[in-house]
Order: C-alpha cells, then sequence, then structure tokens
C-alpha cells in the first residue's frame, strides 16, 4: 500500500469510526461542508458570514469528540494529496460504499481521467503559445463531480512544466451541492485557481459560487473580467461600421441650452 492509499484509509477509518450511531453518509457530507467553509472563510470575506453561521449549525449537531474528528479527516486528506496529487476525496467516497446509496453516483477512475487529460493536452505547444498570448487558459467543467478531470488536467499540465497555478483558470459546476464542495476542498489544497458553481449546467440555473483561495489571491476576477472587456472591444471593433444618427437639433427658447433629439453613435 502506497503512502496516498495509506492516509485515504486513514481517512475512511475515522469516519467509519465515528459512524456508530450516526449515519455515514450524513456524517461524510457534514465533514465535508466543514471543511469547505474553513477554507473558504479564510479568504471569502463576502460570503463569510453566512458560511460561518452554517458551519456552527453543523457542529453543533455533533458531540465534541465527534466534531474533533473532522480536522483529523482533513488532515489525512491534506497528506493524501501531497503523496500524490490526485482525486483522494473520491477515492475516500469509494472506499466507505457510499456511492452504492447516494443516487447511484459513481466517480471516474483517476487514471481514466488522468488519460483524458493527455489526450486534451496533446498538442502543448498551442496551449503554450496560448499562454503567451492571452496569458493564460481556461477550462470549463459542465459535471465536474469531485474534480477528477480537472486534477488530471492541472497534473497533466504541471508534468509539461507549464504552471498551472498561475497559467490555468476553472469553472465547475455541478448539481449536487456536496460533490461540489468535495471538488472545492481538492481544488483549494491543490491550488487551482477555479470558481465551482453548484447548479444545473444545463437550465444555466446557478445557486452557489464557491471561490477557490488561489483564485481570490491570484487577483483571478479582475483577470477575468479584463478577458472579457478585450473580447467585447475586439467584437466592437470587427463590427461593419455603420454611419452616425444625428436627428435635427430644434431651437431652444430663449435662455435654455441647445439639446439633440436623439443621439446614437457606433
Amino acid at each position: 500500500m502506497t503512502p496516498h492509499q495509506r492516509h485515504i484509509k486513514a481517512a475512511s477509518k475515522l469516519l467509519r469510526s465515528s459512524a456508530y450511531h450516526h449515519n455515514l453518509h450524513a456524517l461524510f457530507r457534514d465533514c465535508m461542508e466543514a471543511a469547505a467553509i474553513s477554507v473558504s472563510n479564510s479568504v471569502d470575506i463576502r460570503n463569510r458570514e453566512l458560511r460561518e453561521r452554517r458551519y456552527l449549525e453543523i457542529v453543533g449537531a455533533y458531540e465534541r469528540k465527534i466534531v474533533d474528528v473532522f480536522p483529523q479527516v482533513f488532515a489525512e486528506i491534506v497528506m493524501a494529496l501531497e503523496q500524490e496529487p490526485s482525486d483522494a476525496l473520491g477515492a475516500i467516497y469509494m472506499d466507505l460504499e457510499l456511492g452504492s446509496t447516494d443516487k447511484g453516483q459513481f466517480f471516474t477512475p483517476y487514471p481514466v481521467c488522468r488519460m483524458m487529460a493527455e489526450v486534451t493536452l496533446s498538442d502543448a505547444d498551442a496551449i503554450r503559445e496560448r499562454i503567451e498570448r492571452k496569458g493564460f487558459v481556461s477550462a470549463m467543467e459542465p459535471a465536474c463531480g469531485a474534480g477528477a478531470m480537472v486534477i488530471a488536467l492541472a497534473e497533466a499540465m504541471r508534468a509539461r512544466d507549464i504552471n498551472y497555478q498561475r497559467h490555468l483558470h476553472v469553472t465547475a459546476v455541478d448539481i449536487d451541492r456536496h460533490v461540489a464542495q468535495m471538488a472545492y476542498i481538492q481544488f483549494a489544497l491543490l491550488h487551482i485557481p477555479a470558481v465551482v458553481f453548484v447548479g444545473d449546467s444545463l437550465s444555466l440555473e446557478m445557486r452557489e459560487a464557491w471561490h477557490t483561495p488561489a483564485h481570490i489571491l491570484g487577483g483571478w476576477s479582475a483577470r477575468l473580467a479584463c478577458r472579457d472587456a478585450e473580447a467585447a472591444a475586439k467584437a466592437l471593433a470587427e463590427m461593419p461600421p455603420e454611419p452616425a444618427v444625428i436627428t435635427r437639433v430644434s431651437a431652444p427658447p430663449s435662455g435654455r441650452s441647445q439639446r439633440p433629439q436623439q443621439l446614437s453613435l457606433f
């Protein structure tokens, strides 16, 4: 068993040992939400007050010895990702056999995700050229699960000496709030600049947004806004020119300033 696997098993054991009179799925869900809130509240001032109230609500539902297990589980997750960046939370979820009881959810094996990421980055020179021109590349994951595909993409970039922490921004979506929080935790620990939305990619209805520390500390909101403004300006510049339309200006009554009735400039 590798060190990474030992930390996965240790986290699973901690959760199982704490579920003697708690539902294991609910315990795992609350542990993940508490961890996500703890990370978020360290940097996300805008959402801190609301999320802090939710955190107190979660820990208030458990006795102290159960609450003390939460940071121990989080520590095992941190060490697992330090040993081997991969989908550690997806592995814990499946090791706890929660996939068969929670809406039939099963996470894609990480080796499969890594293979798909290798295909995506098959033309690394094109990625580097785009980064040279734009400063970064963006990735969109409409059904992110626990984030395995994004993690695999980040690791594939790192293997090609592309610093994903500076040159990759991710927008990830999942309809399941607690699964989205799992992705958020792993992106945060791997310092992946990302916004994780809880919402429906088909209807485009988004209910929550979780910004990773790398997103906030890296000033990505401003970087993305600048990119969007440049794209809008380019699109406007490529529009076919149309003549300005200036309507007749009526003579103003005595003592009043002159004003056109309509003015449209493009």
